[in-house]
């Protein structure tokens, strides 16, 4: 009876453990990464509409982020940031980057966080708080 009891409650932490998929997708390369990026979170969230996503950005991977930046079509990424912001995705942006860069925290999209460090906030995310790691 006792090993059934452990066998349930193995099963059911289980379980537990996929109904709270967290992930971090790590931007670093600029326009067409976030193209991509944005793209595989829409559909990250029609197959999983209770994932925890989250996305760090450093570098150049910022730049979607700024006001007034659009894709390589010329559309704008602010309703799609919008639109995924609205759905619980978090986005994050590196300081030490805002600061090498010269580029002032207002000049980002309302939806974006300013973190200390973006590998920084990666590490952090994976190691402590049990984030998947994925870069589009």
């Amino acid at each position: 009876m006792k090993a059934r009891l452990l066998l349930a409650a193995g099963l059911m932490s289980v379980s537990l453990a996929w109904a709270d998929i967290k992930v971090v997708y790590h931007l670093s390369e600029g326009i067409p990464q976030a193209s991509r990026a944005i793209n595989n979170i829409r559909n990250h969230l029609a197959a999983d509409p209770k994932a925890k996503i989250v996305v760090v950005t450093h570098g150049l991977g910022i730049d979607f982020l700024l006001d007034g930046a659009t894709n390589q079509m010329e559309q704008p990424f602010a309703g799609a940031v919008g639109d995924l912001a609205s759905k619980g995705v978090e986005f994050r942006v590196c300081n030490n980057t805002l600061v090498s860069r010269k580029i002032a925290a207002d000049k980002l999209v309302m939806e974006a966080k300013v973190i200390p460090s973006g590998v920084a906030e990666v590490a952090k995310l994976q190691a402590k708080e049990g984030f998947v790691y994925l870069r589009p």
